[in-house]
């Protein structure tokens, strides 16, 4: 009988993945690299997907899970304003700059924009990613027109989208330039966006300031 799959190495094959895709790009990534990563034979690998692919799409789902779990429990849930909680996310994506490129950027980003035409699943596993992940955003922004009254040509929805189209841009520019700068440039830019679009007057801080006629944009 063959023996059941350990799902500790499912996990670290996902681990794995993450960890050189990130760092290396899909396209360049081999399963001997993730397998060397894992510290695990071929064998173990097969025996849990049957392709770079499959693993790839795998990996999208357990990035989704994991950085989820993360947001799920960050303090700017705490925020009694929704439009604080939307702003202090913000800032909560700009605090996680740091550290090397593949510490910072994005696993599902990453696949996408090499994958997109070529690997339909992956791709698809990506935009379920990204676009799960915008979806968590779109209550909160919501909630904000409401309170303040505001009936736009723009929805919450393609607010929220937005934020993540800044972010994996903003990813994409320090890859290019190799200056972290550009990603912490981007997300800046976005919050300043976000507080002219609600009627706040930004002065180039990350606090939330003054207020300027509810419901304009000054």
């Amino acid at each position: 009988m063959a023996r059941p799959a350990n799902p500790h190495t499912r996990t670290r094959l996902l681990e794995a993945a993450t960890n050189v895709i990130r760092t290396q790009g899909y396209a360049a990534t081999t399963v001997e690299d993730i397998c060397t990563a894992a510290g695990l034979s071929k064998g173990s690998f097969f025996h849990h997907f049957s392709s770079k692919e499959d693993l790839a799409v795998g990996a999208a789902g357990h990035w989704a899970e994991v950085t989820g779990a993360l947001f799920a429990e960050a303090d700017y849930h705490r925020h009694g304003d929704p439009l604080d909680r939307v702003l202090a996310y913000v800032d909560l994506r700009r605090d996680l700059i740091q550290g090397t490129l593949p510490q910072y950027t994005c696993l599902v980003g990453t696949m996408a924009q090499e994958a997109y035409e070529t690997a339909p699943d992956i791709r698809d596993a990506c935009w379920a990613s990204i676009g799960g992940h915008a979806q968590t955003l779109v209550a909160d922004i919501q909630a904000a027109m409401d309170a303040r009254g505001l009936a736009p040509d723009w929805t919450a929805e393609s607010l929220a989208l937005h934020t993540q189209a800044v972010i994996q841009g903003g990813f994409i520019l320090a890859k290019a330039s190799g200056e972290t700068r550009h990603a912490i440039d981007a997300v800046d830019h976005l919050r300043r966006y976000i507080e002219c679009l609600f009627g706040i007057r930004p002065t180039g801080g990350n606090d939330i300031n003054e207020k300027t006629e509810e419901g304009t944009t000054p």
